[in-house]
């Protein structure tokens, strides 16, 4: 039978071959019906169509009936019997939007003059089978009565004789995945398709449908502006509730900058178990903004569920799917849920003349529409008078295994019913979207045949057709051409042309909003131009009623002076913001490194932006200068107040004993030594860097000789009383002393002048220290001069230490060396302990450390040794007296 079928048919190779798949794939009762009821293919009755006579056909596939109960639209699994009893509004006015579009550009003197149009509509009844029927009887004849149709060579039925006329093209379908088949099946024949709906990008691809056209943008544009409203709006934490199909995982795949907390699928085989689901995951989700990307009836009974829960804190982002749906503003029921949706709609325009179109519709002036008569039984509850007909037999058996779509009982329309002063959706014509797409692909086509027909270089100008091109001999590789360079204007003023398949994506920004009436109305926003958007921000009603936009993110956005740290096993939006390291900044949020400032700038406080730095130096004016002056010139001040004592008391045994000379020289160097350390204090300068080091290295070197001959002479005096000794106070007499003092003294002096002229200190900044002040500071050019300067101090000081302590326990009352033990044992632990306190101090106090052992070192000294005496001369008069200080 399949071969016979094949056989006696005349239908082309492609269709032919398409249809033996479907037949092979196909159970075999399916193949038991279409052997007994030869007229309807696949349960579709045969004169489910519509048409108007033409010199040219263009087809048409729309979806203006649906099967309220079926849920599974899989190829394999088709309803046998079950008819399409509920009528869509919607697909009936794309479907008069086509015909009206052809009516006008009949009536137009200047487009196709000569040429009258006619059309062939189709219901598809969103069923894949359906629309493969109508694609094979567009290539392969008439079907639209029995009689004609290609089963009846099977039978050998005598069928009318078929006029020849073949469509154009196709306008349609709806659906992505009907559109490929759509495609596919009149690809090897090059008849072109036009689909008004069809969105889904992978029918850009030229080389897998070279003969597809839409006038409604790829879905790539309308996920990316999506997309960019989410970033615009800061929405980094979104779910996602998806239809299970290409339409909604593409959504997932463009999205950048912003993280899923969930993706829940909704299946159309369980949409209500699926709905609960996604409104329990959405009831527990942290995302305040959730994305939506279903057919609205999946949207409907997800915002029921909610409605349920009441679930009413969420913004939602809508799809051109739902997003203009009445059936969802309308219904009061999800108005809490749903208030506030921002969404991304088909472009909306209007068509002069079609609102009065669609009011003058009525069933007596058109009675081949059976759509409009159905449609006038649902809103006025009358049938209107049906012409007489003739059905074949197989029609007639066929519409008794259906269910009568009209009322039996409904009583016969007077006549006078009309849709003139009827307020309904039907002929709201304020925002049209697929019905002026279907109107768009109505005028591309014509234009492209306009181009086809015409000859521009023919002499026969009059004629405005030439033999080049015949209305019955349209070859669809030609109009193919001619598709593809389409570039006119339409009757609204608008440019329109072909970008391949595509056109440029333009879309509405629409918001739901509250009215007093309990329900929602759609408010635009804004609008979509490519990849631009111009967005009305302050005329938005978001989900709380307010103007204020609502916070969707994972984690606080990281503010200027920290950066990000992804937290393990999270998503990239949830993090921790934690502070930029010292002496690094970050200007902006959300970064995730934090920027070095240059050496001569530092962070402020808040840490984001570089200062340059402040000069930092050991001043007076400071608490810590400010103690340091007082206690140098308190030192000096106390010097010379233990000096004039001295020299008031000079004649006393204390003050001669063991050389006063030599006393009054070193209290001359301490008092030089208090005095030198104010030349550390304050800023930085050529000549102070230079008289700071030799000041403090010549001062100290002369007190340190005075000790040392001090002490020296301490063990010659009591070296000399030993029997035999007498000579030995020669070579330490007051011209010796004074003459060792010298030469030390001089050995330091040439040191400081090689140290100064070679490779002198110098002020500069120090920009190693981290911090926002940079210290001015005398940078010791040579560490060999200092080293050698201190160097030569602490030899003295050891040596005298060494002499003082050998020293310490002769047999005098009075003791000198005692006090000079004591003294450099402080003289000596303060600089011992200098030397890493000078190296660790961070900026200005390595001064202050520098000072402060000067300070240390001379007030021990001056304590230690002159501290006692005074004591006796002040204090103990009694005990000033050469036998005193000569007991044993």
């Amino acid at each position: 039978m399949r071969w016979c079928l094949c056989h006696r048919t005349r239908w082309p190779s492609s269709a032919l071959s398409l249809l033996l798949l479907s037949i092979v794939g196909t159970q075999m009762s399916v193949v038991v019906v279409v052997e007994a009821i030869v007229c309807s293919l696949w349960g579709t009755p045969g004169n489910d169509s519509f048409s108007q006579e033409g010199d040219v056909i263009i087809g048409g596939l729309f979806n203006l009936h649906f099967i309220p109960s079926a849920v599974d639209r899989s190829f394999t699994k088709l309803p046998q019997y079950e008819p399409c009893t509920g009528l869509d509004l919607e697909p009936l006015k794309y479907m008069y939007a086509m015909t009206f579009a052809v009516e006008e550009i009949n009536r137009n003197t200047t487009l196709l003059p000569g040429v009258k149009l006619g059309y062939h509509i189709f219901d598809c009844c969103s069923r894949y089978p359906w629309t493969l029927k109508a694609a094979m009887s567009m290539v392969g004849g008439d079907t639209h009565s029995c009689s004609s149709s290609p089963f009846s060579a099977v039978y050998g039925e005598p069928g009318e004789t078929e006029r020849d006329k073949s469509f154009a093209l196709v306008i349609g379908t709806s659906s992505s995945t009907t559109s490929m088949m759509l495609s596919r099946i009149l690809g090897p024949l090059s008849v072109p398709v036009i689909s008004y709906l069809a969105s889904c990008p992978c029918l850009s691809d030229r080389l897998q449908f070279p003969n597809f056209f839409r006038t409604i943008p790829s879905d790539i544009y309308q996920v990316r502006a999506m997309a960019q409203l989410a970033v615009r709006f800061q929405w980094t934490w979104i779910g996602a509730v998806l239809e299970n199909s290409d339409y909604g995982h593409l959504a997932i795949q463009v999205w950048e900058g912003v993280c899923l907390e969930f993706i829940e699928n909704l299946r159309r085989e369980t949409t209500l178990s699926d709905a609960k689901r996604a409104a329990v995951t959405i009831q527990g989700s942290t995302a305040k903004v959730i994305l939506i990307i279903c057919w609205y009836t999946d949207v409907k009974n997800l915002f029921l569920e909610l409605a349920k829960r009441n679930v009413t804190d969420r913004q939602f982002l809508a799809s051109e799917a739902w997003s203009t749906s009445d059936d969802l503003l309308q219904d009061a029921a999800i108005s809490k849920v749903a208030s506030g949706v921002l969404g991304v709609a088909i472009r909306s325009s209007t068509i002069p003349g079609f609102e009065s179109y669609l009011r003058s519709l009525h069933p007596n002036c058109r009675p081949n529409d059976k759509f409009l008569r159905e449609f006038w039984e649902t809103e006025f509850g009358c049938s209107p008078e049906t012409p007489g007909s003739y059905e074949s037999r197989f029609s007639s058996y066929f519409s008794a295994l259906l269910k009568t779509r009209s009322d039996p009982q409904s009583p016969l329309c007077s006549g006078t019913e009309s849709l003139e002063e009827v307020q309904h959706p039907f002929t709201d014509t304020s925002q049209l979207r697929v019905s002026y797409n279907v109107y768009l692909a109505v005028y591309a086509a014509a234009h492209a045949l306009h181009s086809l027909l015409s000859c521009p270089n023919s002499d026969n100008h009059r004629n405005n057709f030439s033999t080049c091109s015949s209305p019955k001999n349209i070859k669809p590789i030609k109009l193919l051409q001619h598709l593809n360079n389409v570039n006119i204007t339409t009757p609204q003023g608008e440019m329109f042309h072909f970008q391949g398949a595509d056109i440029p994506a333009k879309y509405d920004l629409v918001n739901w909003q509250n009215t007093p009436e309990g329900t929602l109305r759609l408010v635009l926003v804004g609008r979509v131009d490519g990849f631009d958007i111009h967005l009305n921000e302050s005329v938005i009603q978001w989900n709380t009623g307010s103007s204020q936009v609502p916070v969707s993110m994972c984690s606080e956005s990281c503010p200027p002076g920290t950066r990000m740290v992804n937290r393990k096993g999270e998503p990239v939006c949830c993090f921790d913001c934690i502070q930029c390291a010292e002496g690094e900044i970050s200007n902006k949020t959300d970064l995730l490194h934090c920027d070095r400032c240059p050496l001569e700038f530092w962070p402020n406080v808040e840490q984001t932006a570089c200062v340059p730095r402040q000069l930092d130096f050991l001043s007076f004016n400071e608490t810590l200068g400010i103690t340091l002056t007082t206690a140098a010139v308190s030192g000096a001040t106390v010097t010379t107040a233990v000096f004039v004592v001295f020299l008031c008391y000079r004649q006393t045994p204390v003050v001669r004993a063991n050389n006063s000379e030599l006393s009054f020289l070193l209290l001359v160097s301490l008092k030089l030594c208090f005095l030198c350390s104010l030349v550390f204090i304050g800023r930085p300068s050529v000549w102070s860097c230079w008289f700071q080091q030799a000041a403090f290295g010549i001062s100290f070197l002369l007190c340190v000789s005075c000790i040392l001959v001090k002490t020296i002479v301490v063990l010659a005096v009591f070296r000399s009383a030993r029997p035999g000794a007498e000579a030995l106070m020669k070579w330490f007499g007051p011209g010796q002393q004074r003459g060792s003092i010298c030469i030390f003294t001089c050995i330091q002096i040439v040191i400081c002048a090689v140290w100064l002229s070679l490779s002198p200190p110098v002020p500069k900044q120090n920009l190693g220290f981290h911090g926002l002040k940079v210290t001015l500071e005398c940078a010791t050019a040579s560490m060999l001069g200092f080293s050698l300067v201190l160097g030569y101090i602490g030899l003295l000081a050891c040596t005298c230490l060494i002499l003082a302590f050998l020293a310490r326990k002769l047999p005098d009352n009075f003791n000198e060396a005692k006090l000079i033990t004591f003294s450099m044992l402080i003289f000596c632990a303060v600089w011992v302990a200098f030397v890493p306190a000078y190296i660790s101090s961070p900026g200005k106090y390595v001064v202050a450390v520098e000072v402060f052992a000067i300070l240390a070192s001379s007030y021990g000294l001056l304590f230690c040794i002159f501290a006692p005496k005074c004591f006796i001369i002040l204090l103990r008069p009694q005990k000033n007296t050469k036998k005193n200080l000569m007991a044993r």
